[in-house]
């Protein structure tokens, strides 16, 4: 028996990375997962489907508000309810490094689109179907560059600071229906070989400076999402949690 056998989570970008290694935990503990992605992600349903578990690939514009209705409505069809939701799709690995004022105003709207009110219509998406059960959990994805303050990435670094209030306000807002709202965040994971080999030195420094020194990966953040949407966290909301092999305290 799975911790989450007769449960329905949606995952976006569940695709590749941090999002495929959610996948493989949540199947692995008998979840049905609809995976919501921009590519869609028929490799990685297949690869939970080997696992014993169902899943559905939905490809997925989280910055539409029809793209994340018909998520919704694909879950709903398909597993007839809605358990979780993991905001795991943003962008990141595409976004300019540059100083503030050499970004551009297009990249900056891009960015915001994806990773505030893409996190927020998604969850506009499920919450009813959340609220009609009585019961629902969703956990957004923050990062530690907010902690850092990381220069030259500015778009990205305020967009993921504006998660933890995001998650504030919708735990506060959701919590008399019974929705668990938290905030997972992680340290730099060098899952995208392409992306990582631009900046060869930084996992080098990032790792320096943690207590466990060693290079962080997407399985890290496994254990403490499946904590987040289980039963143990019952009474958890509104929080944010860091996984980040100790590289900062809170």
């Amino acid at each position: 028996m799975g911790v989450f056998d007769g449960q329905t989570i949606i995952v976006t970008g569940g695709a590749r990375g941090i999002g495929r290694a959610y996948c493989h935990g949540l199947a692995q503990e008998g979840a049905s997962l609809v995976i919501a992605d921009l590519n869609g992600a028929d490799d990685v349903v297949a690869e939970v489907e080997e696992m014993g578990a169902e899943a559905v690939s939905v490809i997925t514009d989280v910055s539409s508000p029809e793209s994340t209705e018909a998520m919704a409505a694909s879950a709903l069809e398909r597993f007839g309810r809605i358990d979780s939701l993991v905001n795991n799709a943003a962008f990141y690995t595409t976004a300019t490094h540059a100083p503030m004022d050499e970004l551009s105003p297009e990249e900056w709207d891009l960015c915001y689109a994806v990773n505030v009110k893409g996190s927020w219509l998604c969850a506009r998406a499920v919450v009813p179907a959340m609220k009609a059960q009585g019961s629902g959990r969703i956990v957004n994805v923050a990062s530690m560059t907010v902690n850092d303050g990381t220069p030259g990435f500015l778009h990205y670094v305020s967009s993921k600071a504006a998660i933890w209030g995001l998650t504030r306000a919708m735990a506060r807002e959701l919590g008399p229906h019974g929705i668990r709202v938290n905030t997972l965040t992680p340290d730099y994971i060098p899952h995208d070989q392409e992306y990582a080999s631009q900046q060869p030195h930084v996992d080098d420094i990032i790792k320096g400076r943690r207590a466990l020194q060693r290079t962080q990966v997407p399985e890290d953040m496994v254990g403490t999402l499946l904590y987040l949407l289980s039963p143990w966290s019952e009474f958890v909301t509104g929080q944010n949690i860091w996984v980040n092999g100790g590289s900062a305290f809170h």
